[in-house]
């Protein structure tokens, strides 16, 4: 059995209600990540998500690459899509319960990732479980320790493009690569993931119900997909 926890980019956009609707018919839940100048330009559909039962992270303001920002840069891309966030729950008239945080491209800030592991740490972002998660890499690496949310198999659909080369069948091969030079093979038998698929109009123009394409490939192999869960964090020591 292969157990998953299925997390979202980039929302909000064009296609953000069909995927939640598609979602929600499969009964697969998800932490959404919302890109804060997404949000302001779908507004109305960042709001069914949340009034649709989805869990809304930050994923920054303007989805630059932390390691080129100044920690105070990068402190001002997460404040400013907190903002963004606290009036989309306000409007939709749902509970923040969780805050979980996600760098755009993994990218967690080069030479200030310590500072900025602690500035999630201090000021209330939620750590997504992941004991779940049994790889040497994963804890090698210290992600077992980091708060915000990467991810251990990205399905790579943006790169469906014109012109690109890269293929829904590129997707589909890497769904069944047994050993993939970057995270871990996604359909290993007792395996658990995060995964990452983004909420692309591009991707939807290229593959019209790409996200359809993917996940019912991982229902048809019984992948199990589970609700997330947050680790309970000691804030008081970490002042």
């Amino acid at each position: 059995m292969v157990k998953v926890l299925l997390t979202i980019d980039d929302i909000a956009s064009k296609n953000t209600v069909a995927i939640v609707d598609y979602l929600n018919k499969n009964k697969i839940p998800a932490i959404m990540f919302a890109w804060g100048e997404n949000i302001e330009k779908h507004y109305e559909n960042a709001i069914y998500a949340l009034k649709n039962g989805m869990i809304v992270g930050n994923h920054s303001y303007s989805h630059p690459a932390f390691s080129k920002l100044s920690f105070e840069q990068a402190v001002e891309e997460i404040e400013k899509n907190e903002l963004v966030l606290g009036k989309l729950y306000k409007d939709a008239g749902v509970e923040r319960r969780f805050r979980p945080f996600r760098f755009p491209y993994g990218d967690k800030g080069g030479n200030n990732k310590n500072a900025l592991q602690d500035y999630l740490l201090k000021n209330g972002f939620d750590k997504v479980c992941d004991t779940q998660l049994k790889y040497d890499w994963w804890k090698e690496r210290g992600l077992d320790k980091d708060i915000d949310t990467l991810w251990t198999f990205d399905f790579a659909e943006y790169l469906i493009r014109k012109d690109s080369g890269f293929t829904k069948e590129d997707v589909f091969r890497r769904m069944e690569d047994p050993s993939p030079q970057y995270g871990a093979a996604l359909l290993a038998d007792g395996s658990s993931h995060i995964l990452l698929l983004h909420a692309h109009d591009e991707t939807e123009e290229m593959v019209p119900e790409y996200y359809k394409l993917f996940i019912d490939r991982l229902l048809e192999k019984d992948v199990v997909f589970e609700k997330p869960e947050f680790v309970k964090l000691d804030r008081e020591t970490a002042e």
